[in-house]
């Protein structure tokens, strides 16, 4: 097999590689003395072989092979190109080959006479009998409603496509030649003979009633109707559906076969080439070539879609899956049809390589485009989908491969399962490249990757989760997973080896923006981490298993931590997550993260570890030891920094005692609240969002006798709002009360003595220190008026050598000495007359 071009030789113009040649035929090595005319490709589903038909100017008509390996309908793999058989159909040219596949039948065009050869050349070629001076000959395409396309007439076709005339015209037809096809298939033909245009139907039959299955017969065009052809010479045609779309040099026409009706689509320029017309079969319209323009045209006639402009003035044109295939000045190029944009060149043969023949599987979807020169046939193949994606890859070009990815997705050639796929590889290619945000991009647009997946990037194997991690190297395109710091530093590697090589003259495929503009170490792992994490932080919102929910939330905290957010640290430690502490206790402790780790235990039901950690960093707040970045830019005063922050750890601690029944870690920690703030400690104590209430003996025995006031609103608590019956209780509270008071009135006493001036001013201040806005003077009078339980006696005790005589009074009416009450009263208001008068002397 001669050589065909290498690809070393090949300038691709474009990045996309869609066809590569795959197999060739020199024609010199079997007839030297002629040359190729026309060419056909067909499939033998018998043999599970492609056939590739070499019409030649001597007349002689080459079949040739392609062996398929592992053939199926839909992907044929094929392998070699060779040379079957000839038969001599005339001593002229073979102007057109069409194939009948249905019936391993050729229909060939030579000397101005339709010929009928079997597929498989093994009997000579048939002259038809037909009228003479045939210049081109269509065969009539359909497509139904459904979307089948068939031959012939269309067993689909409706009452106005034309089924009765051509049902008709074919009955009386055969009665006339007597031809007998009841088991045979009719094929229609559109014949060029001369200025008339024939419809004939091919029988292939015999008069025996024997179908050519059967026997090696021949078969009959039969005349079904002949309409007055356009004025000019037809040079092209085509037949799709009722319409037959006709080039002439004066332009392009459409004719009806039901009512012969002409009507023009569009005139050429006087000066121009040839009308070249394609059936584009996928779309099931027609191009209309214009010099270098293409038009693609409806079965009516009518304009659909762009227009198709391509680079120079074009020879012939072939079609292949989504693609037009145009042969030009020794080259092939091709055109996306939807897109219109030429997306490969490939060179064949060279400058003044002559007139060439193109041919494309018209009936299978497009895997293969032949063309020839005089003497050559190379075959071309298109590159299945994920090889073209591949190769973009190889190429960096991730813009092309996604673009493809997704138009072949919108034509439902791709599953959204590989769209996903192409995404997660190409996000892993941006990634080793150090593009790492835009690796994340892709990460985020493929809805099969998993978040497992990242993980080689974030710590080191063997880790908790390494058995998680899906051991998918997708293409092999990319490196084995590794950590992002060893990431970046073989990609600063590469980067360093490809300005060697290109200082050199070696050309590399390295990343221009990063080869031109280089970035230090710091910032590409700062980056890396940045968005890996964001990956990971989106990954949250996915429905997951609990293993790698824990390795999700566990490996982003890693992240916050190497980026020092503490802020990001808290919110998620402080959230529902799943990180596993034993993973992150160590490192937190290690870097002075403790606020994070205490709210981590927290969100875990770590209580007493996390009350503990609060506790450390209080006392570490009040001796200096620890600084909260949070709060170093609240402001410039240490004192003020340090209040709030032995407040916040209180606070924080007091928000998990307030939920805990666990009496015992409640009651050990709860001096060093009070110690912060006596309203923290009452709120631990009285807190409703504990299943199981404190021991009141407990918590009294517990608190503090210097933290009177937590006392008294525990006690207060117990009894206004737990409605408790304890007349131990009641009489401590009003014992408590009591004893308050007296230390309150006789503070106020030495004031008065010391100031008069400023008693009230005292006062005021007295209550803004207390936990109670209401004095306790006033609250003691309140409880012993409106509670039965305690012991009046005692407390009477208690304040009977005090100046609080309105205590007195209720006490004594409390043990029913009512002659007491009068007197205290009568003396009150005695003591009072009296003060009254002095004063008015003094003032007058």
């Amino acid at each position: 097999m001669a050589k065909v071009e290498s690809s070393s030789s090949i300038s691709m113009s474009m990045s996309r590689v869609v066809l590569e040649p795959h197999a060739q035929f020199d024609l010199t090595a079997h007839s030297r003395a002629s040359s190729i005319r026309s060419l056909a490709i067909a499939h033998s589903k018998r043999h599970h072989t492609t056939l590739f038909y070499v019409g030649t100017h001597s007349g002689t008509l080459f079949s040739l092979s392609a062996e398929d390996s592992n053939y199926t309908d839909d992907d044929a793999v094929l392998r070699k190109l060779s040379f079957l058989r000839s038969v001599s159909v005339s001593d002229t040219a073979v102007e057109s080959i069409s194939v009948i596949e249905e019936f391993g039948k050729l229909l060939l065009l030579s000397d101005g006479a339709l010929f009928l050869v079997d597929s498989e050349l093994s009997n000579g070629a048939t002259k038809l009998s037909f009228p003479k001076g045939v210049s081109l000959v269509t065969r009539r395409r359909f497509r139904n409603n459904g979307g089948g396309e068939s031959e012939g007439f269309g067993s689909g076709l409706g009452s106005g496509s034309g089924l009765g005339l051509f049902q008709k015209l074919r009955m009386n037809s055969m009665k006339e030649v007597d031809v007998q096809s009841e088991t045979g298939g009719g094929f229609v033909f559109a014949v060029v003979v001369g200025k008339r245009l024939i419809l004939a139907e091919l029988v292939l039959g015999n008069r025996n009633g024997k179908t050519e299955r059967d026997d090696g017969g021949g078969g009959t065009l039969v005349i079904l109707k002949e309409i007055q052809c356009v004025d000019g010479v037809v040079s092209a045609m085509v037949w799709l559906n009722d319409s037959i779309v006709v080039g002439t040099v004066n332009g392009y026409s459409l004719i009806s076969c039901v009512t012969g009706q002409n009507s023009v689509i569009f005139s050429l320029p006087d000066v121009s080439r040839p009308p070249r017309l394609k059936l584009l079969h996928k779309e099931w319209r027609v191009l209309l070539l214009v010099d270098n323009v293409g038009v693609i045209v409806d079965p009516h006639g009518q304009p659909v879609g762009g227009s198709l402009v391509f680079r120079h003035g074009l020879d012939l044109v072939g079609e292949i899956d989504s693609y037009v295939v145009v042969v030009s000045d020794g080259k092939i190029e091709l055109y996306h049809k939807r897109h219109c944009g030429c997306v490969q060149v490939l060179p064949f043969g060279g400058e003044g390589v002559g007139r060439c023949v193109v041919a494309s599987e018209e009936d299978r979807g497009g895997r293969l485009v032949a063309v020839a020169t005089a003497t050559k046939v190379v075959c071309y193949q298109k590159l299945p989908s994920v090889e073209q994606i591949k190769d973009l890859l190889r190429k960096k070009n991730y813009k092309g491969a996604i673009s493809l990815v997704e138009e072949l997705e919108s034509e439902g050639e791709m599953s959204k399962d590989l769209l996903s796929f192409v995404h997660a590889q190409v996000g892993f290619l941006l990634l080793f490249d150090l593009h790492f945000k835009e690796a994340v991009d892709h990460f985020l647009l493929s809805e099969t990757m998993q978040p497992s997946e990242v993980f080689p990037f974030i710590m080191r194997d063997p880790n908790r989760w390494s058995l998680l991690v899906p051991r998918n190297r997708y293409w092999g395109l990319h490196p084995p997973p590794a950590p992002l710091e060893d990431v970046i530093d073989d990609g600063l590697m590469t980067i360093q080896r490809a300005s060697f090589l290109r200082k050199a003259g070696v050309e590399t495929i390295v990343d221009s923006d990063l080869f031109l503009n280089p970035a230090n170490r710091a910032d590409l792992l700062e980056s890396a981490i940045k968005n890996i994490s964001r990956y990971l932080e989106a990954c949250r919102e996915k429905d997951l298993t609990e293993s790698v929910r824990e390795g999700v939330d566990t490996l982003l905290m890693y992240l916050y931590r190497a980026l020092n957010s503490v802020e990001d640290m808290e919110r998620l430690a402080s959230s529902i997550n799943w990180c596993v502490v034993e993973e992150l206790e160590q490192m937190l402790e290690e870097s002075g993260h403790l606020r994070t780790l205490a709210f981590l235990c927290a969100s875990k039901g770590m209580s007493s570890k996390a009350v503990h950690i609060w506790r450390i960093l209080a006392r570490n707040y009040s001796s200096g030891l620890w600084k909260d970045p949070s709060l170093e830019n609240i402001t410039q005063n240490s004192g003020e920094n340090l209040i709030s922050g032995r407040a916040i750890a209180a606070a924080e601690a007091s928000k998990i005692l307030e939920e805990s029944s666990d009496q015992e870690l409640i009651l050990q920690h709860l001096g060093w609240i009070a110690d912060i703030s006596q309203v923290l400690a009452v709120n631990v104590l009285t807190s409703d969002k504990r299943e199981i209430q404190l021991s009141p003996d407990e918590v009294v025995t517990t608190i503090d006798p210097q933290k009177v006031e937590i006392l008294q609103r525990y006690l207060q608590w117990l009894i206004e709002d737990q409605d408790c019956n304890d007349t131990q209780l009641h009489t401590l509270y009003a014992l408590s009360l009591a004893k308050s008071a007296i230390k309150a009135f006789e503070s106020e006493n030495i004031s008065e003595n010391l100031d008069s001036g400023n008693i009230g001013t005292r006062s005021l201040a007295m209550l803004k220190n207390s936990i109670f806005k209401i004095p306790v003077r006033e609250r003691l009078q309140i409880f012993l008026q409106s509670s039965d339980l305690y012991d009046p006696e005692e407390v009477h005790d208690l304040i009977e050598g005090s100046e609080l005589w309105l205590e007195k009074a209720i006490l004594y009416r409390r043990l029913g000495q009512e002659t007491l009450v009068l007197q205290i009263l009568a003396f009150r208001i005695t003591l009072f007359d009296t003060s009254y008068c002095t004063r008015r002397k003094i003032v007058q």
